[in-house]
């Protein structure tokens, strides 16, 4: 596994392709990246789909509403249109930019309309640099990040199997 420096601010995700491992970037998106360990810590991520994974641009998920397999509310055809319960964050727009692996915010056109759902970037992304949150960089595992399913939407989705913050394991 990746030397994990600062265990607070990275996440593991267990994914159904495998492991990936996140360090998230407290000092480029500190709001994202407290929500993003908040609903890690609640287990929202876990089951939920990666409902929209374009080839060679990223992979996207998050949505805790209607992309968790296995709940009541899991709407394949919904799935990417909901977030959480909790409110809409305010952009935090940066100059580090979308490379391969970066973890971003996703966001409708509206800047301050991130919640919960997030992309990892397959390859450099500059046309979204200063207009999304970005929050991590992959630091072990793109490899199976690359192996999940493509779509719009994606048929038999890969999922979350779970995520946490690498200080909270035992």
């Amino acid at each position: 596994m990746a030397e994990i420096k600062d265990p607070e601010n990275t996440l593991v995700m267990e994914t159904t392709q495998g492991k990936v491992v996140i360090q998230m970037l407290p000092q480029v998106a500190p709001g994202h990246v407290e929500r993003i360990k908040e609903l890690a810590r609640e287990g929202a991520y876990d089951g939920v789909v990666f409902h929209r994974v374009i080839a060679d641009f990223m992979a996207q998920t998050g949505d805790v509403k209607f992309g968790k397999k296995g709940s009541a509310s899991f709407n394949p055809s919904r799935a990417g249109m909901g977030g959480s319960d909790k409110p809409d964050l305010k952009a935090e727009f940066s100059a580090t930019p979308h490379v391969r692996g970066t973890c971003s915010m996703a966001r409708s056109q509206m800047p301050n309309s991130a919640n919960s759902q997030f992309f990892i970037c397959f390859t450099d992304a500059p046309w979204l640099n200063k207009q999304y949150s970005v929050w991590g960089q992959v630091i072990e595992g793109m490899d199976n990040v690359d192996k999940i399913k493509k779509g719009e939407p994606v048929q038999d989705p890969d999922s979350i199997i779970s995520v946490k913050v690498a200080a909270d394991i035992a």
